[in-house]
């Protein structure tokens, strides 16, 4: 398959300072990319972005994904520092082991909006310049969007409807030359699976990930599936690759039924025909 070239690309990464985000700025950075780094901590952002290596080849703007304008804003001022985008990232992500019956409704609504809500908002906000590049937009999903663990519904709604938000969105952009992929990691070291660790009831669930179906792999092995994807423009990435038949099977039709069912002219119409009637706030 085709290889992207990362090198000059300008990428775009939501939850930059967290473990994930920022070890794939680094990787990124290694291979040559241009890095607009977006979080919600603008000073740890932008000490991320004088270590890395400063303005011209890094730079950091605060980015809160809970808002449109404020990623709108943030895509806006990027593309105008650095000339352009080519590549978004949606990696913000949080989490808590909760059951339904004890969760307070507004922490599940918060893990919703972040996890998918806010990838939707930044796929959207980066999507007019990476559609000039012919670019890419990557959403970080989990391993939990195939398997659902008790006391994560929030997550495992949230991870499930970003892959299948990815399917939908690949659709709709194709014919201006824009890939969409998602990345299914299992467990990797991170702040939140610290959490995790320090949680009895994450304990007790899944042993501490320390072996067995539940053991951890690197955040390399992550880092280095994730950028893999991007250089080949994967619709899916899975981590480790042994977890790929759990998590393509239940879309093993999917292809069958995008193909027998909607036709490429017809998207593109479909979609023109959804801009004149958009709903206005």
């Amino acid at each position: 398959m085709p290889h992207y070239d990362l090198s000059g690309r300008v990428v775009a990464i939501t939850g930059a300072t967290g473990g994930l985000g920022s070890a794939l700025a680094r990787k990124l950075l290694a291979k040559g990319a241009r890095l607009a780094l977006f979080d919600l901590d603008l000073a740890a952002a932008i000490r991320l972005a004088q270590e890395l290596g400063g303005e011209r080849q890094v730079w950091a703007w605060r980015a809160d994904v809970r808002s449109y304008q404020d990623m709108q804003a943030a895509m806006d001022s990027a593309a105008a520092h650095f000339g352009g985008i080519d590549v978004v990232i949606a990696n913000a992500g949080i989490d808590e082991v909760s059951p339904m019956a004890t969760m307070h409704p507004a922490a599940f609504d918060r893990v919703i909006d972040i996890n998918l809500n806010g990838v939707w908002r930044t796929l959207k906000a980066g999507l007019p310049y990476v559609a000039s590049q012919r670019g890419y937009l990557m959403a970080i999903s989990s391993m939990a969007a195939f398997v659902h663990s008790p006391l994560q519904a929030h997550y495992t709604a949230s991870k499930a409807g970003v892959w299948a938000m990815c399917d939908s969105i690949r659709l709709e952009v194709k014919h201006l030359g824009v890939g969409v992929g998602s990345a299914h990691p299992t467990f990797f070291p991170t702040p939140m699976m610290d959490q995790v660790h320090a949680d009895a009831a994450g304990v007790k669930l899944w042993g501490g990930n320390k072996g067995g179906l539940w053991r951890m792999i690197s955040r390399d092995e992550v880092v280095d599936g994730v950028i893999r994807g991007i250089e080949r423009r994967s619709d899916m990435v899975v981590l480790p690759a042994q977890n790929t038949l759990v998590a393509k099977a239940p879309g093993l039709f999917r292809k069958v039924t995008e193909k027998l069912g909607f036709k490429s002219a017809d998207i593109v119409e479909a979609v023109a025909l959804a801009e004149r009637k958009a709903w206005r706030a």
